[in-house]
């Protein structure tokens, strides 16, 4: 009888185990769905894959950045808004266009001010949250719509006579797509095997308890806040290399993709759970539907911001039926 109970327990503990492996790593079965769904419906989207990583890089670094806040039980509204503004800041330094500034040509100075603004703003939105006591969604609110302002109030045409090799850095695929790359790998190595990946982790599960064994919270997250600023403006400078000027529209509503492709991938709303690799597998996701939108002859370009909200709501609708679940496995084992 004891060896029948062992089985049982062991049998339906396995089965458990099983679906909330599947449950943290669903993004990659609804990847090959959408996958097999683009190339049956619009097989043009798959005419340069090269393409499609190409224009996920931006939207990619993004995601590493919500995720890494996320994480810590943190988000941040701001990464759009310092994206556009880093770039439109720096190109304004570089850029020989009419109204532009003009004060340097050199384009490594111009990669040092664009990452100084982002770790600036990043730091100041951390210092905000955790030594002020603001709250995430304010303070990072507060700062969208400031510094849309004043990119907006900078330029509202296009910033033109880059130095070429400051456009280069984005503007060539295979090196862009290795910096996405990379960015993953490294942020994916140091939150599984580092003790800052641990004490993310920590933070996000609870921050009264991660303060208890002695992490010192706020200066991890001013941490976490400038590590997104600069991630913030490296797509900043990556879009700015895909397009080959700064348009005054830049990083203007990439926030919301960024959310989507963290949520699908896996991160935790609530933080304290979710993989990298997930996050990644969440932006190939959104950037397949983005190509597959803007190569169908049935939808139109007024439409795709339309689109871009309903994937938006399956994301949040995915999330809740995850931790739906995951919740009701978790308390059946308890039991």
């Amino acid at each position: 009888m004891a060896t029948e109970q062992g089985f049982i327990g062991r049998t339906f503990g396995d089965r458990d185990d099983v679906m909330l492996t599947l449950l943290d790593n669903m993004i990659w079965p609804i990847l090959a769905i959408v996958l097999l769904g683009v190339l049956v419906f619009v097989p043009q989207t798959f005419r340069s894959t090269q393409l499609i990583l190409w224009g996920a890089v931006p939207i990619g670094l993004l995601v590493l950045a919500e995720s890494l806040c996320l994480l810590s039980g943190h988000f941040d509204l701001s990464i759009g808004s310092i994206a556009g503004f880093s770039a439109m800041f720096t190109g304004m330094l570089l850029g020989t266009c009419p109204s532009c500034w003009s004060v340097t040509t050199s384009p490594w100075i111009g990669f040092g001010v664009i990452l100084l603004v982002g770790s600036l703003i990043g730091l100041v939105n951390g210092v905000m949250i955790a030594k002020v006591g603001l709250n995430p969604f304010l303070q990072t609110l507060a700062f969208l719509i400031i510094f849309e302002g004043a990119k907006t109030a900078m330029q509202t045409q296009p910033v033109t006579g880059l130095p070429a090799l400051y456009t280069q850095v984005g503007a060539t695929p295979e090196f862009a797509i290795a910096v996405m790359l990379v960015a993953f790998l490294i942020a994916g190595l140091v939150l599984r095997y580092t003790s800052f990946g641990q004490a993310v982790y920590a933070l996000g599960s609870s921050e009264h308890s991660a303060r208890e064994v002695g992490i010192d919270t706020e200066r991890l997250i001013i941490l976490i806040y400038t590590i997104s600023g600069v991630l913030s403006a490296i797509a900043g400078l990556m879009l700015t290399g895909f397009v080959g000027v700064v348009p005054p529209l830049i990083g203007e509503g990439l926030v919301f993709q960024a959310f989507a492709g963290a949520v699908i991938g896996g991160i935790s709303l609530f933080g304290g759970r979710g993989k990298i690799t997930g996050a990644l597998g969440g932006v190939i996701l959104i950037q397949v539907i983005q190509s597959a939108l803007n190569n169908s002859p049935v939808v139109g370009a007024t439409q795709i911001q339309m689109i871009n909200g309903i994937v938006l709501l399956a994301a949040i609708l995915l999330y809740s039926t995850q931790s739906k679940l995951r919740a009701r496995i978790l308390a059946s084992g308890a039991v």
